[in-house]
């Protein structure tokens, strides 16, 4: 009995331990409550009307809207490549078109942000805010680039939002969105950063906020909050096989949304740096090839001849390590550091040249409105065995129009040979290899027969118009 007793003590403590332990954890974990009342007020609604030509879409009848805005963002216009017209459909019929989306007052002047792809096209813009008021809003502008838009309502004396600073934000921190998914107006769900400073294939000029936060259609544009109530970022995307969250979702960090606002505002437009170049990532082949320790930086493929670039003595071939004593820890950083750059100030670009770290100076430019295009074609003449590719001159009107002086054009390739393993193809332009310019086949050949074995070697070649590096190992045999 006396055991049974020391047993059941033994129990009861452990369970009185567990529960206070229990009752700790609790007390510890955020309560968004406060931020909640705090903030709402502030978030809106956002919905957007438009006149279209009805689509072939299985998804016309989506709840009477069209394809949520989000999920276009994702997955284009794919949808209806794919499905045939509902019955009593066809092209040419005109009908209004209606999506959702969210965003917050950041002036009591009337000004609000939002994503620019929530009201991209949109004929009429309309606002309901936390009280139910619903006001007309003008598009002060947009910027696609970074997806940011700006409208101006006219009221007084409206609620706004207390702006953070996205820099300060730390992976693992507690974070909440507030917004209005498939339309049910303020709505709160919460998680932490999962990381920072995230590039999206699409989307070169925005270091993205990642977050396990639940995103769906109608969040878009719509606050992302620190524990202090403060906006860090805009809720702009989620990653999604499904067509719904996750657990991954994407927020433009508010500082970089604040720059975009400002000059929407203030000009209309937003300005942002250009260089000139087209760049690609470094592979560690082509690491290698260059004689660098590890793959990092941008490589540039190519440069516009009247660009800031080539105007400020940049090459095609140079990896660009650091802008301004930044790190370039891979190509799609660059832009991001280019693009808040001025156009008109200077940059100190430290670059690899042959083996060589150098420094250079470049006045950075504005960024234009349209880049150039492209050119096609095959080539006939053989070339060395060794790369397993056959090879035609060029004629000088393609020259002209690339802006070479040499190079040829690749007819064949033996898929099982050394130059179809770089990813060569047929149609390419080969301009130089091993950093020596090609000038025609015969040239090409005596380059060929001198290249060394079991090394990468950096191969430079047009396609579609276009400049790029690969990296051309042989083997020996």
């Amino acid at each position: 009995m006396k055991r049974m007793t020391r047993h059941l003590s033994l129990w009861m403590l452990l369970a009185t331990t567990l529960l206070a332990w229990q009752t700790a954890v609790a007390r510890e974990l955020p309560d968004f409550t406060e931020l909640v009342d705090q903030a709402a007020p502030g978030v809106v609604n956002i919905s957007t009307s438009r006149m279209v030509e009805r689509s072939a879409s299985p998804f016309h009848d989506f709840g009477g809207q069209e394809i949520p805005e989000i999920f276009r963002h994702f997955f284009g216009d794919r949808f209806g490549d794919r499905f045939p017209m509902p019955p009593g459909g066809g092209p040419g019929r005109s009908e209004e078109r209606q999506s959702l989306g969210s965003g917050f007052i950041i002036d009591e002047a009337g000004y609000i942000m939002t994503n620019a792809h929530v009201v991209e096209g949109a004929d009429e813009i309309l606002v309901r805010l936390n009280d139910r008021r619903e006001l007309q809003a003008e598009l002060v502008g947009a910027d696609a680039k970074t997806d940011v838009a700006l409208l101006k309502v006219d009221a007084d004396g409206l609620p706004t939002l207390t702006l953070g600073d996205s820099d300060d934000l730390r992976v693992g921190e507690w974070v909440a969105a507030i917004g209005s998914p498939f339309g049910f107006d303020h709505s709160v769900t919460a998680g932490i950063v999962s990381a920072i400073d995230r590039t999206l294939p699409r989307d070169a000029y925005v270091p993205f906020i990642q977050t396990d936060v639940a995103i769906n259609p109608g969040n878009s544009g719509g606050p992302l909050f620190n524990l202090d109530g403060e906006v860090v970022g805009i809720n702009s995307q989620i990653f999604t096989r499904s067509g719904g969250f996750m657990g991954l979702s994407f927020a433009i960090p508010i500082n970089v949304a604040l720059d975009v606002a400002d000059q929407l505002r203030d000009d209309g437009r937003v300005s942002r740096g250009w260089l000139g170049v087209m760049i690609q990532p470094v592979s560690r082949d082509l690491a290698e090839s260059f004689g660098m320790d590890n793959p990092e930086g941008a490589l540039i493929a190519d440069l516009d001849p009247e660009g800031p670039a080539a105007q400020g003595g940049l090459q095609a071939g140079d990896v660009i390590l650091e802008v301004n004593g930044e790190a370039v820890e891979s190509s799609s950083t660059l832009p991001r550091l280019i693009g808040r750059v001025s156009p008109g100030s200077e940059v100190e670009l430290t670059l690899l040249r042959d083996g060589k770290r150098r420094e250079e100076t470049v006045t950075v430019g504005d960024w234009p409105d349209s880049q150039g295009a492209a050119a096609d074609g095959r080539g006939e003449n053989p070339a060395p065995a060794r790369l397993g590719i056959a090879v035609g001159p060029l004629e000088e009107a393609e020259r002209r129009e690339l802006g070479i002086e040499g190079g040829v054009r690749v007819g064949e390739v033996d898929p099982r040979g050394a130059a179809a393993q770089a990813g060569i193809r047929a149609g390419d332009i080969l301009v130089s290899i091993d950093h020596r310019a090609v000038e025609g086949p015969d040239q090409l050949a005596e380059l060929v027969a001198e290249l060394p074995e079991d090394r990468a070697i950096p191969v430079r070649l047009y396609r579609d118009g276009r400049s790029l590096f690969v990296a051309l190992r042989l083997s020996r045999g």
